[in-house]
């Protein structure tokens, strides 16, 4: 495959400046709609390991597991483990070149952090409150990229993701984030920060690279239909998870050197 490193540096300066960087169109729709079908294919057979709104609790979601909705599915975890089209996606030779070049070295992917489809269903697919992924993760330093690609349409209506641009450098105090580590909605201070947020609509085989330190969010699901994203997370082989934490309790998996 050839790679236009030009491009790839465009996409690069503008994830490093933003916090966040949408490539249109980078999966082509044959293959988009067979890595749908294989996600289609899970959830309709509730395959685990799954993760359900009930779980989490978050609002909107299903009181519990016994409550109206309660078997809605959020994430088919472990996507990696799950079907050979989605560690091809994983591992592909365009998403190791993309991080060899921003993190300047080898790329690791994360089994434990996203690896997973995520859906978002009609009336239970929760309100996810505005965080940073880096919240509840543990690294050497706070620098990991995620990769999230639209399996189809991602509409502010369908629960689309909503990003703060630059948000990735500011230095926010704890006092700005409750006990569950999210972006307290209340404070004038995070109002305004939150209302320059903008919405990165997609179309199936669009992706968004975004950094673990962007602020982002998601709203529910008012359409009739279930949405389905694939997403990963990549940091740089020398930036390891943490000993003894959550962020080191699986195994991690190292992309192939690119070729470009």
């Amino acid at each position: 495959m050839m790679v236009d490193n030009l491009k790839l540096k465009r996409q690069i300066a503008a994830l490093r400046e933003e916090g966040f960087v949408v490539v249109r169109g980078l999966v082509d729709a044959k293959r988009c709609a067979a890595i749908r079908g294989v996600a289609e294919v899970q959830l309709a057979a509730n395959a685990a390991p799954l993760e359900y709104e009930a779980d989490l609790s978050y609002p909107g979601a299903p009181a519990s597991r016994q409550a109206a909705g309660g078997e809605t599915v959020r994430r088919l975890l472990d996507a990696y483990g799950r079907d050979a089209l989605f560690r091809q996606w994983a591992g592909s030779p365009e998403i190791a070149a993309w991080m060899e070049m921003y993190f300047g070295e080898r790329a690791v992917l994360s089994r434990v952090h996203h690896n997973c489809v995520m859906t978002k269903h009609p009336a239970y697919g929760s309100l996810t409150g505005w965080h940073r992924d880096a919240r509840y993760w543990s690294f050497k330093r706070d620098d990991l990229v995620s990769v999230w690609l639209a399996l189809g349409p991602e509409k502010v209506e369908n629960g689309a993701l909503w990003l703060v641009p630059k948000s990735q450098r500011l230095q926010l105090s704890a006092e700005r984030f409750d006990q569950a580590k999210f972006f307290r909605a209340e404070p004038p201070e995070n109002i305004e920060l939150i209302n320059t947020a903008c919405s990165t609509e997609l179309e199936a085989g669009d992706v968004v690279f975004f950094h673990c330190n962007t602020l982002h969010s998601a709203g529910p699901n008012k359409t009739d239909a279930v949405k389905f994203s694939l997403v990963f997370t990549y940091h740089g082989v020398s930036n390891p998870p943490l000993p003894a934490s959550r962020s080191a309790s699986h195994s991690e998996v190292a992309l192939a050197l690119s070729r470009a």
